[in-house]
């Protein structure tokens, strides 16, 4: 049998959301194949193992129990797991993983970066304004990444209403604020503070939102387009985990060569930010001009039942427990 690791829990704001995703991994590996060991990062960073009786104890040494793995599979969403962290510390201690590497995840976390690796790569997207805090004062960072002073004026002179304000390293859109005014522009911009010293300012666009999965293994394999359906608002974090129905529609009821065309430039933000094992990328069509736009890329998607990434391949004949039976494979 193979000795697979879960790690899950973390540090980050989605602590709950990689518990979720680890229990339906867990569900659906086939207990015949994998020896699995459930490793548990509490919210303070301490890490833990489930025993055989079901109880949690403390790992004292972590890196015995780490090597002795075969492979592992991070399950862990944001800051301190998607972020490049705990990818480096399994390339230090020569253990496989699943999923991105250093690099893609540290690059694909931090939204402020992927958008300069996307513009190199020729990939459309919204426009946008970035902005650091500094102690208790805010800097924007222009196109040349020199510092100037902040004015809501600037912005307001870039983008127009309404816009969308992020923190740069957040997932499962916690953090995130849509804006109509100067006043709730200032009042998003203190709140995305609070998860991020760098914030990003989007150009809000009227469009559809879309998903594609990709399956990295002897070549790059795009999955079909799942669609978002939202009734105003945005695809926020109540919709994402806690409707108990989303609207999910796979495969997207847009026209054939726009699937293809969002399949494509999948594959091309997957390969621009080097990526490996899999991802999910999110897109936006505008509604007016039918134009595609890159929103960002998920080097460890959610896993839940109700996640879209194992929902995409499932429309493609790959079930739950043979689309991780590949994502370790290709691992291995």
């Amino acid at each position: 049998m193979i000795r697979l690791g879960i790690i899950y829990g973390g540090i980050s704001t989605e602590h709950e959301v990689s518990q979720m995703s680890a229990k339906s991994i867990m569900d659906n590996l086939d207990k015949e194949k994998y020896d699995v060991q459930e490793i548990y990062i509490n919210k303070y960073g301490k890490w833990c193992e489930k025993t055989e009786k079901g109880e949690i104890e403390e790992i004292y040494n972590l890196i015995w129990k780490l090597k002795e793995l075969d492979v592992v599979i991070p399950v862990l969403h944001g800051m301190g797991g998607e972020d490049g962290t705990i990818q480096g510390l399994l390339e230090t201690l020569q253990v496989k993983y699943v999923g991105c590497g250093v690099f893609s995840s540290s690059a694909s976390m931090d939204k402020m970066y992927t958008k300069v690796i996307f513009e190199k790569a020729g990939i459309p997207q919204a426009p946008y304004v970035c902005i650091k805090k500094k102690d208790e004062t805010y800097m924007i960072i222009n196109e040349i990444f020199e510092e100037e002073d902040f004015e809501i004026g600037k912005i307001v002179s870039k983008l127009k209403y309404p816009m969308f304000v992020k923190p740069s390293n957040s997932g499962s859109s916690i953090g995130i604020t849509k804006v109509t005014n100067n006043d709730e522009l200032k009042q998003a911009i203190e709140y995305a503070s609070r998860y991020d010293f760098k914030i990003l300012i989007e150009q809000g666009i009227d469009a559809r939102e879309v998903e594609c999965g990709i399956l990295d293994g002897k070549e790059v394999q795009a999955s079909t387009v799942g669609e978002i359906k939202l009734d105003g608002g945005f695809y926020d974090y109540d919709s994402k985990y806690n409707m108990p129905d989303p609207q999910i529609v796979i495969p997207a009821e847009i026209e054939e060569d726009k699937i293809e065309e969002v399949r494509t430039l999948a594959k091309k933000a997957f390969k621009a930010i080097d990526g490996k094992g899999l991802a999910r990328i999110d897109f936006f069509i505008e509604k007016e001009t039918n134009k595609v736009y890159i929103n960002e890329i998920n080097t460890m998607p959610g896993f839940t039942n109700n996640s879209m990434y194992p929902k995409l391949f499932e429309a493609e004949g790959i079930s739950y427990s043979e689309l991780l039976d590949r994502l370790i494979e290709n691992a291995l």
